[in-house]
């Protein structure tokens, strides 16, 4: 019978090891707590400090030269055989052998031995994080992090921003493992609340929940190819974040093409005629090139979408019941709101020059999809092409 079932008692070794098996096995978290004697807070504790994914030291992996390998490729050079010969015998690549041999001294002084010491050497973990011992780097990506960022955009514009230094280049795992990682941390700890999701787990989805039926609707199968493929700019995409208890919200809306963010200022509700005007009047800034045509879901704030097309002109189509995806570039901005306005927070508080304050610094930040150029650079030059 095991003892220790407190919920504040540390994790043995061979409890950690057990539970990693478990859990990699596709068990609950009650289950293998279970099975270990613990409590499902001790697991999520011992995970949170190895920020999710603890680190499991396994056998050498298979893909990696064994000792009997590199003593193979010894024997064979001191013989005078080619890299495909030898690599034929060990059934590798010829670039493994070839790889390993340039690696570790070339052809006159590669000693298996030694090759394996130092292959062995290298994989020891930790390793010194390579934020820790540049501080300019660490600098930068602090300032971004503040800026709200996520790492993987910090990695790919620090490419474009430092092309020749190398020194200022960091992937984001190592960005994401100097924040959530206690062994290998190197950034502010506060800059964590600074991701998008504010947390070093991830959750499980909550299901849609369900819609009303709206008079007229245009579903989004009728809705033109050009549109489907981001061929033209112009196309957008629309959605409410609603705000403590439902008692306030703001509209959302991108364009496809550009992935450019505008947001709805709703401060007397949410009901359809109050978003109708708002979303009219912020349709309407716009130069008549750049209003197509507008994707939203079937939620009842869009009952009046018929008086909407009438006054702006843009036709209005419809989602799929249950199919967040048919807006991704609009979901994916309403998750980054989600930075700026947690889960219960009350939208009413904020005015519309704020919500545009917040606009512009979603629309400065650099996006994969953009070949990581800003949704505000991508628009500009939707406008200059267009006008």
């Amino acid at each position: 019978m095991r003892t220790g079932r407190g919920k504040g008692r540390q994790l043995t070794v061979a409890e950690r090891e057990e539970l990693r098996q478990r859990i990699g096995r596709g068990e609950t978290l009650a289950g293998a707590a279970a099975a270990v004697g613990c409590s499902t807070r001790s697991i999520r504790r011992w995970q949170r400090r190895s920020g999710g994914l603890p680190v499991q030291r396994t056998p050498r992996a298979a893909l990696r030269l064994s000792l009997a390998e590199r003593e193979e490729i010894s024997r064979s050079l001191r013989s005078g055989d080619s890299y495909r010969q030898v690599a034929a015998r060990l059934r590798r690549a010829p670039s493994t052998v070839s790889r390993e041999v340039r690696t570790h001294g070339g052809r006159r002084d590669y000693r298996a031995w030694q090759a394996d010491n130092r292959a062995v050497r290298r994989l020891h973990r930790p390793k010194i994080a390579k934020l820790v011992h540049c501080p300019r780097l660490r600098a930068e990506v602090e300032r971004r992090l503040g800026e709200r960022w996520s790492p993987q955009q910090i990695a790919a514009r620090l490419a474009v921003d430092y092309p020749e230094d190398a020194a200022m280049r960091v992937s984001h795992e190592t960005i994401y493992q100097s924040l959530f990682i206690q062994a290998r941390g190197a950034l502010r700890l506060e800059l964590a609340r600074c991701l998008r999701s504010g947390r070093t787990h991830r959750h499980r989805r909550r299901p849609a929940e369900g819609r009303g039926h709206l008079l007229d609707m245009v579903l989004i199968s009728a809705r033109p190819a050009d549109v489907a493929d981001r061929a033209v700019p112009g196309h957008w995409e629309g959605d409410l974040v609603i705000g403590k208890a439902g008692h306030s919200a703001m509209g959302t809306l991108i364009e496809r093409q550009t992935r450019f963010v505008l947001l709805l200022h709703l401060p007397h509700g949410r009901l359809a005629g109050h978003v109708r005007a708002a979303l009219a009047a912020k349709i309407l800034e716009l130069p008549a090139q750049l209003r197509r045509s507008l994707t939203w879901d079937r939620g009842k704030e869009m009952a009046e979408h018929a008086r909407f097309t009438v006054d702006t002109g843009v036709q209005v189509y419809f989602c799929d019941p249950h199919s967040p995806w048919q807006r991704g570039a609009n979901e994916n901005v309403n998750g980054l709101l989600r930075q700026y306005f947690p889960n219960g927070t009350d939208l009413s508080g904020y005015d519309a020059a704020q919500l545009d304050a917040v606009a512009a610094e979603l629309n400065a930040r650099p996006r994969q999809t953009l070949g990581w150029l800003t949704p505000s650079e991508a628009f500009a030059r939707a406008v200059a092409m267009t006008g």
